[in-house]
């Protein structure tokens, strides 16, 4: 609770340059407010999609329009979900904005949430709407095959919700964002706060809707598929990557990741391109291997890792998540992703 001419006094400078510091530490999210109360420790907020996951496994080759013997599993899921709950496997204090129904799914997400550390208690929570829910057939590699997503009740999020949550947002390290929440909501929070936006286009569906805003996020991690409808250009060969990325950097992207399954990942910054392999692995389940790249940008930005780390650090984190039955390995940590990226010489 000390004054400005108290600490002037004790550094022998004046009031007025004091107030200015303390007025760019503010600014900067070091100081939260009056009082002087100084943020404990960086954090990490997501704004995106919650739901309920039904997968169907199918123990033999996947047959069309008939009934297959295999298995299916429910799970919580959601893109901005799955993201935070590797980020807080990962130790990382997370805070998770989303839209929930008052039901027994919507409260287990909370219940969930709480014990892995993943604070969700500032999203929006309503009455009279059901949490959403994502149904996938995948085949009998573990890939996606077909779904069905209901996920209506996002729409219901708004600019006058999402603006009661800036000071959060912006004392955030970075803010994940996904396509799931409504297109004015993201616009409005790109333009408005003060915060390094990474989005995750979620599919090609989605992607579309952030085309004409493309140029306000920080970091991009598209697929191929995804970056050639946001880019509207055909990539074809190597040479088509650079191109691609290259537009999203000309439009105002400063970091362009763009996944490409099996074949690694291409890179491309200002200060120049990288291409990293992936390593081949046994594929269990694909669902949630974006999510934990998405995850591992994010883990590795917080700390500060250079670009060849960042890339081993999140092909890792989505090689540990694609051996696993699980949208999200349960075992997932830092130090097991660092051991299997030495197992697998990345």
């Amino acid at each position: 609770m000390i004054s400005q001419r108290e600490i002037a006094e004790k550094l022998g400078i004046s009031r007025s340059s004091v107030a200015v510091h303390i007025t760019n530490l503010m600014k900067k999210g070091y100081i939260l407010g009056r009082g002087y109360i100084v943020k404990e420790s960086p954090y990490i907020t997501i704004v995106g999609g919650a739901n309920v996951d039904i997968i169907g496994l199918p123990y033999k080759k996947l047959r069309m329009k008939d009934s297959n013997p295999g298995k299916a599993t429910i799970s919580l899921g959601g893109v901005g979900r799955n993201i935070g709950e590797n980020l807080s496997r990962l130790g990382v204090d997370t805070r998770f904005i989303t839209v929930l129904g008052n039901d027994i799914y919507g409260k287990l997400m909370i219940e969930e949430g709480m014990k892995i550390g993943l604070d969700m208690s500032e999203s929006l929570i309503l009455q009279d709407k059901k949490t959403s829910n994502y149904i996938a057939i995948l085949d009998e590699m573990g890939d996606m095959n077909l779904a069905i997503s209901s996920m209506d009740i996002f729409e219901e999020m708004n600019i006058s919700f999402i603006q009661q949550k800036k000071e959060l947002i912006e004392n955030s390290t970075l803010c994940i964002v996904d396509t799931n929440i409504p297109i004015e909501v993201l616009k409005h929070m790109v333009s408005n706060f003060n915060v390094d936006f990474f989005l995750d286009t979620v599919s090609t569906t989605k992607a579309e809707k952030v085309k004409n805003i493309i140029g306000y996020f920080h970091t991009i991690k598209p697929n191929k598929l995804e970056a050639e409808i946001l880019s509207g250009m055909e990539i074809v060969e190597k040479q088509d990557l650079k191109k691609v990325a290259n537009y999203f950097i000309d439009m105002g992207v400063e970091r362009v990741f763009i996944t490409l399954g099996d074949k690694g990942v291409y890179y491309l910054d200002r200060q120049g391109e990288i291409y990293m392999k992936s390593a081949k692995v046994s594929i269990i389940n694909a669902t949630g291997a974006g999510d934990a790249f998405m995850a591992g940008l994010a883990y590795s930005y917080l700390n500060e890792l250079d670009i060849e780390s960042t890339l081993k650090f999140s092909i890792g984190a989505s090689i540990i998540t694609l051996e696993n039955e699980n949208t999200i390995n349960p075992n997932i940590s830092v130090e097991n992703i660092e051991k299997r990226i030495k197992e697998l010489k990345l």
